[in-house]
């Protein structure tokens, strides 16, 4: 057995169940605020497209995705973006995958070179708190992850200031995650491309995570990408830069199992070699799908304006008794408990019947401090009438306090 599997943390949902363990709550009818699944009706236009495709089952996809599909994002990345048109080349720039959380993990098994120890052992480095998939690609990849806290003095933003040379020099591959989860905070051009000049001087990979780039409240004003920096910034081939996007969170399709992986040729040239052996080509039907899906912003659009009339409403109920605002983008709140994360989730259940995420779960303890203590994810995923409820359910406890 790889030595590496015991390195591995129980997920945060395994620990949410044990902290739940022995609670009968007070009311009837849980909400769940847990998990960060959309529960927005998939775009009928993409389940008809579903439908109508699914005689495609009785061939083989390709690992490199159907032209189509590739195209589909090629053009999606150019229009989000503001890059220019051919900018992304669908054959040498894109590749389809099974969602992003197969691909952050693959991606790490593929690039980090556990040999390469002049300067230490191969770190790669990954926000904290953080989506747990980091963590478990960079051990099983046989590197050292390096936590680099996003804090609420900092606007829960990274200070990559504060990294020295010594850990530059070792990094290997930088996860980012912008939009934030939990935090929300986004990070801007300015910073993208002083991470993009960075990875050039230490020769890492920047692996950005940006599936909660689709979900903002200020429809002028969308977040920056990865590559839309690199190629300000120069860079056309997008040198050591790739990013992650999904139809999960856009689109209300988790279940599809439908991401791209995007960036610079050389590297997307390798991991397709790697994923020809990893064997995780996307089914044909799924793909025609998701070219439906790229192609079309109205149902993205409407999307934001439901976690919009969500937000507004879970924060006019808790503004006044707590501490709360908005995030930047994505769809969750992380709310500063005003007493440990851990108890307050256990209460909240005991009490409201309603589940949050505690933040110390979704984070590890350097130096003496854990990012996410006294912190809860709220995951603002169910209909707008059971969030409100959660959010009177939750006001009541704090003023039990």
């Amino acid at each position: 057995m790889n030595p590496d599997i015991d390195k591995l943390q129980p997920y945060p949902f395994e620990k949410l169940a044990a902290l739940k363990q022995g609670c009968a709550p007070a009311v009837e009818g849980h909400i769940a605020l847990s998990i960060g699944e959309p529960k927005h009706a998939a775009p009928a236009i993409v389940i008809e497209r579903l439908k109508a495709e699914l005689d495609a089952l009785n061939r083989y996809p390709l690992t490199r995705g159907m032209d189509s599909l590739r195209e589909a994002i090629a053009a999606w990345l150019q229009r989000r973006f503001d890059l220019p048109g051919g900018s992304v080349d669908a054959a040498r720039h894109v590749i389809p995958v099974n969602g992003t959380r197969e691909a952050l993990f693959a991606f790490a098994q593929c690039f980090v070179d556990r040999t390469a120890n002049a300067h230490g052992a191969p770190l790669v480095l990954m926000p904290n708190p953080f989506y747990q998939i980091y963590e478990g690609a960079c051990l099983l990849a046989g590197a050292e992850p390096y936590y680099y806290p996003t804090l609420a003095a900092n606007n829960y933003l990274p200070d990559f200031d504060a990294i020295d040379a010594d850990t530059w020099r070792r990094c290997q591959i930088l996860y980012l995650c912008s939009p934030g989860n939990p935090t929300g905070a986004v990070l801007d051009l300015a910073t993208l491309q002083k991470l993009i000049a960075l990875a050039e001087q230490y020769d890492f990979i920047i692996a950005s995570d940006e599936c909660y780039s689709e979900i903002y409240f200020d429809e002028a004003a969308p977040p920056p990408g990865l590559l839309q920096a690199a190629h300000a910034a120069g860079k056309p081939d997008f040198d050591r830069c790739v990013v992650f996007h999904s139809l999960s969170k856009r689109s209300n399709l988790p279940g599809l199992r439908s991401g791209f992986v995007a960036g610079d040729s050389r590297l997307i040239k390798t991991f397709l070699h790697y994923r020809t052996y990893h064997g995780c080509a996307m089914a044909p039907p799924a793909q025609r799908a998701s070219v439906t899906a790229w192609g079309d912003e109205a149902h993205v659009r409407q999307n934001r304006q439901w976690y919009r009339e969500k937000f507004d409403a879970v924060l006019s109920i808790l503004q006044p008794v707590i501490e709360v605002n908005k995030p930047q983008a994505g769809f969750y709140l992380w709310l500063r408990t005003p007493l440990d994360d851990t108890r307050f989730a256990r209460e909240l259940y005991a009490s409201q019947n309603v589940t949050v995420l505690p933040g110390s779960y979704l984070s590890r303890r350097v130096d003496g401090l854990n990012p996410g203590q006294n912190h809860v994810r709220m995951a603002l995923v169910a209909p707008v009438e059971e969030c409100e409820l959660a959010a009177r359910r939750i006001r009541d406890y704090i003023e039990s306090l």
